[in-house]
């Protein structure tokens, strides 16, 4: 009996409610708008998201781990600009997404722009982030501070 509750809570462990995932939203607008009025952070992540093997790493290696979720939850307001080649994708976000492409002058996936809570650019990071959730937060941690 005991083996069988022990069982059956290893299952509930394995297979229970997961973390919540990271809320990223697709709307810029909204996003600028929430992350005025709760003062945070807006990171917008463009990103290839079904064809670029940077990006892909970097939603299995940061944005997935609950240390970034964690962190994101209380600091930031996550935007999605997405450039996906398979991807069904609504023309207003199609749209919306070339045009902050190009206004934010994006030459390469991944690319993080960090925005303050009033919506000025106040970092770029181009590239892959290696080391996991840590140096992001940590660069993001300091821009929070400043």
């Amino acid at each position: 009996m005991k083996k069988l509750f022990l069982l059956s809570g290893l299952v509930f462990l394995c297979c229970g409610p997961a973390l919540a995932e990271a809320n990223w939203l697709t709307d810029y607008e909204a996003a600028k708008a929430k992350a005025k009025s709760d003062h945070k952070l807006v990171l917008l992540n463009f990103t290839g998201s079904d064809w670029c093997g940077y990006c892909k790493h970097m939603q299995a290696e940061i944005f997935s781990k609950p240390q970034f979720q964690d962190y994101a939850a209380k600091n930031l307001v996550l935007v999605e600009l997405d450039f996906p080649r398979f991807k069904q994708q609504s023309d207003a976000v199609r749209k919306q997404n070339t045009k902050l492409a190009s206004e934010y002058d994006i030459e390469a996936f991944p690319t993080l722009i960090v925005l303050s809570p009033e919506g000025k650019p106040v970092a770029n990071i181009m590239g892959y982030i290696e080391g996991g959730p840590e140096p992001l937060i940590a660069a993001l941690e300091k821009l929070r501070k400043s």
